[in-house]
C-alpha cells in the first residue's frame, strides 16, 4: 500500500518498523464485521502454501506442508450450535485450512478475554512447533488487546456474591440495586438501565469485592492509554459484543480484566511480536450496505430456526453471554415479542453499532497496518484481496524472527 493511500495516513504503513530482533509469534488480521477478513485470510494461506510448492490441492488435503493455521478471534464462534448468526467459516474452508477456537464451548458456558489469550498463546506455540504460521483472525477487539498487550486483573467473578445479589434482587427488585449502585458509583449507574440485571450485578460485584468502583477501574485503563474493557457494558466492543461477526463479549467473565499496565516499552515489544493488519472501509455507507445484505442472508439461511432450536433446549436464557451476541439477542427478543417482521432492520442496526465499536477500538491501535476493504466485493475484489495478502506478508517480514512467514 502506498504511503499516499488514504488508509495509510495517520497510521503505520505495512512496511514500517522492520525490527528483526523481535521474534514473530503470530500475525493478526482484524476488522469490523463484514470487512472480508475470512476471504483475505484464506487467500493468504493459499498464497503461502503455493509458495511452498504445495499447491491448493495439497492444502485442501491437509498435507504437512500447510503454511498457515488460523486461530479465530471471535467471542461468538466459540459456541457450538451457533453457526448461522456467527458467520463461522464454512466446513469446506475449515477443511482447507486448519482453524482453532471454534465450537469449543456449549452456549451455557462463559469465555473470557484472559482465557482467550492463554488459549491463543498455547495454540500459536503448537502451530509454530509444526513449522507453520499462526494467523489470528476476527473482530473481538478485547481479545486482540488481551493477547497483544496483556491484562491487569480486575476482581474475578464470585459465585457466592452473585447468588447473594440475585437473592437481594428477588426480594427488592433490580431498580433498588440500581439505586444502590448510583450511590456508590454514579458514573456507571448513569449509563445502565434500572432493569439491566447483568451489568448492575457485575458493577456491584466489583465494588463489594475490591472496594473500588467499576468506573474507577475503567478510568485506570484510560490512564494507561487504552479504551477500558467494560464489564457493565458487554456491547461496548465486540458485542466486544465483537466478533464474526456478530459476537458478544461475556459481560461477567470476559471483561474481568483491563488492558495491561506494564511499561510502554514492554507493551510495544509484545505488539511487535503480534503485528496487526486491519481491514477498514473508507466509506461507512459501503460497510452498512454489506451488513444489511449479510444479516438478510443470515435470516434466509435459517437464523430464526437456529434460535428457536436453542430456546427449545430449555437450559438457555436471554441473559447468557452466548444469547447476547448480536443477531441472537435481536432474534430472541423478536421471538418473545412476536414482531418477526422487524428483525431484519433491528438486527442490521445492531450490527452497524457493533461495527462502529469495532472501528473505534481499531483506531485506538496506532501500530496497526491499515488496508482499505471497500473493494472486497465487486469487480475489484481480486485487487482488494491482493492488498490484504501483501499487507500480511509485509507485517510478517517486519516482525522478523524464526517464525517469519515463508
Amino acid at each position: 500500500m502506498s504511503r499516499s493511500d488514504p488508509a495509510a495516513r495517520g497510521d503505520r504503513s505495512a512496511d514500517a518498523d522492520t525490527d528483526t530482533d523481535t521474534p514473530l509469534l503470530g500475525l493478526c488480521l482484524a476488522g469490523p464485521t463484514g470487512a472480508g477478513k475470512t476471504a483475505v485470510a484464506l487467500a493468504f494461506a493459499r498464497a503461502l502454501a503455493e509458495e511452498r510448492g504445495q499447491g491448493r490441492e495439497g492444502l485442501q488435503h491437509g498435507r504437512a506442508g500447510t503454511a498457515v493455521e488460523i486461530i479465530s478471534v471471535d467471542s461468538a464462534a466459540v459456541y457450538r450450535g451457533m453457526d448461522v448468526g456467527t458467520a463461522k467459516p464454512s466446513a469446506a474452508e475449515r477443511a482447507e485450512v486448519p482453524h482453532h477456537l471454534i465450537d469449543i464451548l456449549d452456549p451455557r458456558e462463559a469465555y473470557s478475554a484472559a482465557a482467550f489469550a492463554q488459549d491463543a498463546r498455547r495454540i500459536a506455540g503448537e502451530i509454530r512447533a509444526r513449522g507453520r504460521l499462526p494467523l489470528l483472525v476476527g473482530g473481538t477487539m478485547l481479545y486482540f488487546k488481551a493477547l497483544r498487550e496483556g491484562l491487569d486483573a480486575m476482581p474475578a467473578a464470585d459465585p457466592a456474591l452473585r447468588a447473594a445479589l440475585d437473592a437481594e434482587a428477588a426480594a427488592r427488585g433490580w431498580p433498588a440495586l440500581h439505586a444502590e449502585l448510583a450511590r456508590v458509583d454514579p458514573v456507571t449507574a448513569a449509563r445502565l438501565a434500572p432493569h439491566d440485571s447483568q451489568r448492575i450485578q457485575r458493577a456491584l460485584e466489583v465494588w463489594r469485592t475490591s472496594g473500588r468502583t467499576l468506573s474507577d477501574w475503567q478510568a485506570r485503563g484510560h490512564r494507561h492509554g487504552q479504551p477500558a474493557s467494560d464489564p457493565a457494558r458487554p456491547d461496548s466492543t465486540s458485542a466486544d459484543p465483537t466478533s464474526a461477526d456478530p459476537t458478544a463479549a461475556d459481560p461477567t467473565a470476559a471483561d474481568t480484566a483491563l488492558p495491561g499496565t506494564t511499561s510502554p516499552n514492554t507493551r510495544a515489544d509484545d505488539r511487535r511480536r503480534w503485528p496487526l493488519v486491519s481491514l477498514e472501509p473508507a466509506s461507512r455507507a459501503w460497510l452498512h450496505e454489506r451488513i444489511a445484505r449479510r444479516f438478510a442472508a443470515m435470516l434466509e439461511q435459517g437464523l430464526l430456526d437456529e434460535v428457536r432450536a436453542l430456546r427449545a433446549r430449555g437450559d438457555l436464557h436471554a441473559g447468557l453471554p452466548s444469547m447476547r451476541c448480536v443477531g441472537y439477542r435481536q432474534a430472541w427478543a423478536a421471538l418473545d415479542s412476536g414482531r418477526l417482521t422487524d428483525l431484519a432492520s433491528t438486527g442490521a442496526a445492531a450490527t452497524r453499532q457493533l461495527a462502529k465499536r469495532q472501528l473505534t477500538w481499531l483506531r485506538s491501535m496506532p501500530d496497526r497496518h491499515v488496508v482499505p476493504c471497500d473493494a472486497c466485493a465487486g469487480p475489484h475484489a481480486a485487487d482488494a484481496l491482493a492488498q490484504g495478502v501483501a499487507a500480511l506478508r509485509r507485517a510478517a517480514q517486519a516482525g522478523g524472527g524464526a517464525a517469519r512467514a515463508p
